[in-house]
């Protein structure tokens, strides 16, 4: 109780909320002026509120900040109206400063004219813009409120509620301007997921260990003396035999893995050895968080 309170403490502590906001901040504006040297002269609308403004600034001049303020705000207050949570200050304040940044870095001039190029590196620095402001337990708003509402009221799962919104961007962009755009949005959507789970989880890959022997007691202390990593003892019962034994359980990092099979072979050849991805490992010998 009093380690959750302590978390609690430091979770909520002035620092922590200045970092926050700074990063709230810092990954508006990394996306901004990914969306003005990338995505936007290069019109690929790659889903999201900047995906519409992209749009319509190229079908009737309008400026995609105030785009975004018309369509963030409305929808945070629809939020704040629809859904059964409590929307913080950062959520709103997101809803602003995104399209701020977005203003501020309008006068930026393309890096490049090739739509491949705009779409990849466009995707990066969103995606990177993106990560940073949910590592800060921030959001930029826009559609993701409107997904949530739709979550809600129709039962959808809420990956398969984004999914509809960004479609209709794209499906929307490849009207206007061309399929093939469209097909660049895909590129920069799919690049935008995946750079915001890499800043999400990191780039290092660890692994879990599970490891099913007759040699439990060698092997725990081969893993826990030679190895000098730290592990768990589960209860497991054989699915056929019904005998009880004990499960190692482990995480090692990559480069200890070669290390690790080798070193329960040695002890026992007929060892079961399962081996899972950890992407984030926070902890004594890991990432301190």
């Amino acid at each position: 109780m009093a380690r959750r309170k302590r978390a609690a403490i430091q979770l909520n502590s002035p620092q922590r909320k200045s970092l926050e906001y700074f990063m709230l901040v810092a990954g508006s504006l990394v996306l901004a002026t990914s969306f003005n040297l990338f995505l936007n002269p290069n019109q690929i609308a790659s889903g999201g509120v900047s995906g519409l403004s992209t749009i319509l600034h190229n079908l009737f001049g309008f400026p995609p900040a105030i785009v975004q303020w018309a369509c963030n705000i409305p929808l945070f207050l629809l939020g704040l109206k629809m859904l059964e949570r409590h929307y913080s200050m950062k959520a709103a304040l997101g809803s602003i400063i995104l399209p701020l940044c977005v203003m501020l870095t309008s006068h930026l001039q393309p890096l490049t004219t090739n739509p491949l190029l705009a779409s990849i590196y466009g995707g990066i620095g969103v995606g990177l813009g993106i990560g940073i402001v949910f590592r800060g337990r921030g959001s930029t708003g826009g559609f993701s409120i409107a997904s949530q509402i739709l979550h809600k009221y129709t039962g959808l799962s809420l990956g398969a509620c984004v999914a509809v919104f960004d479609g209709l961007v794209i499906l929307f962009a490849g009207i206007v301007f061309d399929p093939e755009k469209a097909l660049f949005a895909l590129i920069a959507l799919f690049v935008t997921s995946k750079t915001i789970d890499i800043v999400q989880m990191g780039w290092n890959t660890s692994k879990v260990a599970y490891i099913i022997s007759n040699e439990i007691e060698t092997l725990r202390e081969a893993i826990l003396y030679d190895l000098d990593r730290g592990l768990t003892l589960l209860d497991a019962a054989g699915g056929y035999t019904g005998d009880e034994r004990k499960v190692l359980m482990a995480v090692v990092s990559q480069s200890e893995v070669s290390k690790l099979k080798i070193m329960v072979r040695s002890v026992d050849p007929d060892a079961f050895i399962i081996l899972c991805p950890a992407h984030e490992v926070l902890g004594e010998g890991f990432r301190a968080g």
